[in-house]
């Protein structure tokens, strides 16, 4: 049986100080894992509703028979990766982060999803910051620069206008959107989580670059609160090569 708490790692960073926490939630039983960065809490392994709805819903607008390259912007836990290597017509996965402490929980296994998403030949763990990544001709891949990809799923920014960080507030934007386009195939998909409930602006800007875009509310327990929480899961794909 584990502590009831227990702080496993702590570090500064670039970004501030993150911290990795377990603690046991005292109705189930489970082991709890949870990731600060200063005062505010990141994510945590209680609520991955979201995180997993995001690679199902963006990788299931994707052409049937297809063998996706993938992108995950934001490791964190490392749930929104596993639900993307869960579907096995996944050809490959990049997932960026910008923080190598995070990559190096992962790889030390320090926690749960470490070993499996470290050991699947599919999956690779790059340190880099997204927004910069996806702004740039070079893209995601520092093997292949300019590779593109056929989804690419987003989940750092609390929403798109609750940002961590300033500099992350302009690839919301319709530009910025634009050169994230640039990344993916015809046809390709971008999903984005957030916390926050559907926004019309968001949804409009969303519209000018990419088509066939759709806002789902995903639904979850919250015990924590009691009742029921949301968060929202953006899908959009890029127009298709014509015929």
């Amino acid at each position: 049986m584990s502590a009831r708490f227990q702080e496993i790692d702590w570090c500064p960073t670039e970004k501030g100080e993150i911290s990795l926490r377990r603690r046991r939630d005292p109705l189930s039983g489970a082991d709890v894992y949870e990731v600060k960065l200063d005062d505010a809490f990141l994510m945590s392994s209680q609520f991955t509703a979201g995180e997993i709805a995001l690679a199902e819903l963006g990788l299931a607008r994707l052409p049937p028979g297809s063998d996706p390259d993938v992108v995950v912007g934001g490791l964190g836990l490392g749930h929104t990766a596993e639900a993307v290597l869960d579907n096995p017509r996944v050809r490959s996965l990049v997932v960026v982060e910008a923080l190598g402490e995070v990559i190096g929980w992962h790889e030390r296994g320090l926690v749960p999803l470490g070993t499996r998403l470290t050991s699947d030949p599919r999956c690779r763990l790059v340190r880099g910051d997204f927004f910069t990544m996806a702004a740039d001709e070079s893209g995601f891949d520092p093997e292949a620069p300019g590779r593109r990809f056929h989804a690419v799923l987003l989940d750092i920014d609390h929403a798109p206008d609750h940002v961590l960080h300033p500099g992350h507030a302009a690839f919301y934007e319709a530009d910025g959107l634009r050169r994230l386009r640039a990344h993916l195939h015809p046809g390709g998909v971008f999903a984005l989580w957030s916390n926050d409930p559907p926004s019309d602006h968001f949804g409009s800007v969303l519209a000018e670059v990419f088509v066939d875009c759709e806002a789902h509310v995903v639904t979850f327990d919250n015990p924590l609160q009691g009742g029921t929480a949301t968060n929202t899961v953006y899908v959009a794909r890029t127009p298709p090569l014509s015929t």
